[in-house]
């Protein structure tokens, strides 16, 4: 008998029966990492019963567009007191001045940040396809692929076809090949 995990896919008409479905799963002790959730949409009721909070990205945005202000502050003053121009008496380090390339470098580290955040919580770029995918998810139906040891597939199938999905199809390897 084999250790390795199975797969059940199953295809929803209707994006209630699909959130049940991940419900039931969850209830059932299935963790979030064995469950896949497809949709033609993109749907927050999907996300919420997979169990996703706040999206991270914005924590580096934040720490990116901060450390563009003090890079900008930084730079601004570090280069003010290694040149000094002295203009009619006006004090070298003037902060109101410095406030331009401040802001400019807060919206590009910001930026960027917010991109290289985006790719490490999305782990892009994605080396193996997803061979799991059924183009039908992309025509109006919903897809839910639970990967399950063999002991609780049998459990996994019967939350599955209690929400009446229009197609189910088991994987016996769990490699995705549905």
């Amino acid at each position: 008998m084999s250790t390795s995990n199975q797969g059940i896919l199953a295809s929803f008409d209707y994006l209630d029966s699909a959130v049940g479905a991940i419900q039931g799963l969850r209830r059932a002790g299935f963790k979030k990492k064995s469950i896949q959730a497809f949709a033609p949409v993109p749907e927050h009721d999907l996300e919420h019963a997979m169990g996703y909070g706040q999206s991270p990205v914005r924590v580096f945005a934040l720490v990116g567009a901060l450390t563009g202000t003090a890079t900008g502050f930084a730079l601004a003053i570090f280069t003010s007191m290694d040149w000094p121009l002295v203009t009619g008496g006006k004090p070298i380090v003037s902060i109101p001045a410095f406030v331009v390339i401040a802001f400019e470098l807060t919206i590009l580290f910001g930026a960027l940040s917010t991109v290289i955040g985006l790719f490490i919580n999305t782990r892009l770029p994605n080396i193996k396809p997803l061979e799991v995918y059924d183009p039908q998810f992309s025509a109006g139906r919903f897809g839910v692929y639970v990967s399950a040891a063999p002991d609780r597939v049998g459990e996994a199938r019967k939350i599955l076809t209690d929400r009446e999905p229009a197609e189910l199809r088991e994987d016996p390897e769990g490699v995705g090949h549905v």
